[in-house]
């Protein structure tokens, strides 16, 4: 394998690709993370809840998808759940194919969510049980006991590795590239073929991912160190 300085000349022709596969590898990791927290929500308050069929439903869903590749689940929804759906041949920001970009963002968001629900699922098993007696000694109904007391707290607690879920969902985004989404990776694969070249690009976008992965974790380690110092006081 050669590198050179010619080779990622070359490859600066197609930096636009580059700079697409970076506003869809960004916009993907958005909508998983938003999608994945409301799906792992529903699937943590069926699993805390009292009724038996929906509470083995979303332990079926969770081990599941925690245990079997994400390949397979993304080869799952876009070649058979997406098989038999009209989407609408649309171009997100103009060169972003909704009918690809669509079944990635659902698949990685039923994954995303599989693992989320148990991190939310430790967040409200985390609040003191007293509080919750508290609010119903003040009349709060069960779902108003959850939603403005034990809710807002677990949140809190489990901020942090909900922003490290989306550094996660950043580099795990790539693997849509495999459905022909226009991502960081799609990116790569397009200059391969029109160059014959893969070092160059792999560098790349090596670097881009570095480039958000970093800084965001960083920025993520800083607030979590700011939160705690709160709880401490």
């Amino acid at each position: 394998m050669h590198v050179s300085a010619a080779g990622f000349a070359k490859v600066w022709k197609y930096s636009v690709l580059f700079k697409q596969g970076l506003v869809c590898t960004l916009s993907l990791s958005a909508l998983t993370v938003l999608f994945g927290f409301l799906l792992a929500l529903l699937l943590a308050l069926c699993r805390m809840g009292k009724i038996k069929i929906l509470k083995l439903i979303a332990s079926i869903y969770v081990e599941v998808f925690r245990a079997t590749p994400m390949l397979v689940q993304l080869f799952i929804v876009y070649y058979v759940l997406f098989a038999g759906v009209d989407i609408p041949r649309y171009m997100l920001f103009g060169y972003i194919r909704l009918e690809r970009f669509l079944p990635g963002v659902v698949a990685l968001a039923m994954n995303s969510g599989a693992y989320l629900s148990e991190i939310i699922r430790s967040g409200i098993q985390s609040i003191d049980g007293g509080q919750t007696e508290a609010a119903r000694s003040l009349g709060l109904t069960q779902g108003q006991n959850m939603r403005f007391v034990v809710l807002p707290q677990a949140i809190k607690n489990i901020l942090p590795a909900i922003a490290n879920e989306f550094v996660t969902i950043i580099k795990e985004s790539s693997i849509c590239y495999t459905i022909g989404v226009q991502e960081i990776m799609y990116a790569v694969a397009a200059v391969k073929g029109a160059l014959y070249i893969i070092a160059e690009p792999l560098f790349i976008a090596t670097a881009m991912y570095f480039c958000l992965t970093y800084p965001t974790s960083k920025i993520i380690a800083y607030f979590e160190r700011r939160m705690s110092r709160g709880d401490r006081r």
